[in-house]
């Protein structure tokens, strides 16, 4: 009880740039360290139970990530021209689809790996990149987290895992979409592959 007084009152007491520069490296440890247990609990090993743990680390990423941002930022110019409405739209769905994406993956490709914290880049007072790196039998795959302070919280808004871009991967095909077609159009293409991937799960 003393040490966690004390400990509260050393946080309490540091300044404000040096507690941002420490906070994004425990903000991203905790949800994956708190994911990994969920994946690696043997009481899920049974298949009824799949669908379960499924949302219970989708609840957890969930809380990490600022989809807005992420989904702003994948937009880029073209973000301008949706409306509030479609931006709300596009994000809801859009992280929908990533969520299935990640979980289709580790769900099932995973095969004991580790999660190795390699360190941190402050790249302003509200910027910073957190390094990863995931251990695998074969080799290792690192994972680099941007992530953004915002309302006193950071958040991850773009993932790069062997120096690919999440954000500006998607980039690519939205710009790509959206010459041609309309932020509506886009969204009926989203909610397309959204129920193309619920039918998968489904099976």
């Amino acid at each position: 009880m003393k040490k966690a007084v004390i400990i509260f009152i050393l946080i309490a007491f540091v300044p404000a740039f040096l507690y941002a520069d420490m906070r994004p490296m425990e903000t991203i440890k905790i949800p994956i360290d708190e994911g990994m247990k969920i994946l690696t609990d043997p009481k899920y090993k049974d298949p009824s139970l799949k669908k379960v743990q499924r949302e219970k680390i989708w609840d957890v990423v969930r809380k990490v990530f600022d989809f807005t941002e992420l989904g702003g930022r994948t937009l880029a110019t073209n973000w301008k021209n949706f409306s509030p409405d479609q931006r709300k739209e596009f994000t809801e769905v859009f992280s929908e689809i990533l969520g299935n994406a990640y979980l289709d993956k580790i769900q099932g490709a995973y095969k004991d790996e580790k999660v190795e914290y390699v360190g941190k880049e402050m790249i302003t007072d509200s910027k910073a990149i957190v390094k990863t790196k995931i251990v695998r039998k074969k080799g290792e795959i690192l994972v680099d987290y941007s992530m953004k302070l915002k309302d006193n919280s950071w958040k991850v808004y773009d993932v790069q895992a062997e120096g690919i871009s999440l954000v500006q991967n998607y980039r690519s095909q939205f710009n790509e979409i959206l010459v041609k077609e309309s932020p509506d159009d886009l969204i009926k293409r989203l909610h397309k592959k959204l129920e193309e991937q619920q039918k998968t799960d489904k099976k």
